[in-house]
């Protein structure tokens, strides 16, 4: 087993999710700078699309920053082949590591026979990591994926990924088929753990769904034995989310909207021209909210074309509602 840095790690290990459109490279900077996770994970892209002609486009996705390692490359697809190209490929970009998504439920990432459509096809899944092992060199590759398919198929499935004796398992403790309909099965982690336990003990195990806080995720470790938790939606608007030191409910709202204008200029530069302005504003009603008119700058905000736009609103926002100072 190739370990790479997650053996350099102190536990509970507390990671970022990699989320399309929300941890892209702008974002993911302005996290490392308010408050850096265990580890970082780029948004999932196509191998199958980083050995075409469209590879030039795909590689402006992927791009990181050094304080952001560990650094993982997520990838998904269907085609073994092009796993072991890709993973040659990450070795090349210097990433740290190199992560294969076996969990998402997008239809037409499975119509590539990928994503949670390998639950499907464990031998396929097998040989995609084997082939990505063959072209990783020295970089661990780990895998995240879900508890199955229709139903519950932890007992089958989870074995079948421990087997090729990968150095972290992330698991979404939910089905493909209930998406993010229900609350996360984080009673069934324990289970995954014994799992774990029995078939390939230096796995790292990492729960997926549902944490709202790193106070909510250190108390799934401890309830549950698993070695860490990755975070996803509470991201949203919180780049301070892994400080040890500041907590976004001590910030002022201006504090708050200043990060939301450095996180805009941030995408303006690395995502102009690649890709909508539309894509930033969904960060917008996470960052604005819980202050005295922060709807109706929000509703100003989804007006605005351009980081210049944005930060013109919110200083004007600011300037008028600084209480003046009595002479």
């Amino acid at each position: 087993m190739k370990k790479g840095f997650w053996e350099k790690l102190n536990k509970p290990l507390m990671v970022l999710a990699p989320m399309a459109d929300v941890t892209d490279p702008p974002y993911r900077a302005i996290i490392a700078r308010r408050g850096k996770p265990d580890v970082m994970f780029t948004e999932f892209v196509s191998c199958d699309g980083l050995q075409s002609v469209g590879k030039k486009r795909i590689l402006k996705d992927i791009v990181y920053a050094e304080e952001e390692r560990p650094i993982v490359l997520q990838i998904f697809g269907g085609k073994p082949e092009n796993f072991k190209k890709t993973a040659q490929l990450a070795q090349e970009l210097g990433f740290d590591g190199i992560d294969l998504n076996m969990g998402c439920p997008d239809r037409s990432v499975e119509k590539q026979l990928a994503g949670a459509g390998l639950i499907k096809n464990p031998e396929l899944a097998q040989e995609i990591i084997k082939k990505t092992m063959e072209g990783a060199g020295d970089l661990p590759v780990s895998v995240k994926t879900r508890i199955g398919y229709n139903t519950d198929e932890i007992q089958t499935w989870i074995p079948k990924l421990l087997e090729m004796n990968i150095p972290a398992l992330t698991v979404h403790l939910r089905t493909r088929k209930e998406m993010s309909k229900v609350p996360a099965h984080w009673e069934k982690m324990k289970e995954i753990v014994a799992i774990r336990d029995g078939t390939c003990k230096d796995t790292l195990i990492l729960g997926n769904g549902d944490a709202l806080s790193i106070k909510d995720a250190h108390q799934k470790v401890k309830e549950t034995g698993c070695d860490g938790v990755m975070l996803g939606r509470a991201i949203y608007g919180n780049p301070w989310l892994f400080s040890k030191d500041i907590d976004r409910e001590d910030l002022s709202h201006e504090e708050i909207l200043r990060a939301l204008v450095e996180h805009t200029k941030l995408y303006d530069e690395l995502m102009g021209g690649l890709k909508s302005f539309a894509v930033m504003k969904r960060h917008f009603k996470a960052y604005v909210n819980g202050f005295d008119g922060a709807k109706e700058l929000r509703m100003e905000l989804m007006e605005a074309d351009s980081a210049k736009e944005v930060e013109e609103k919110i200083e004007n926002f600011l300037t008028s509602t600084k209480t003046p100072v009595i002479q």
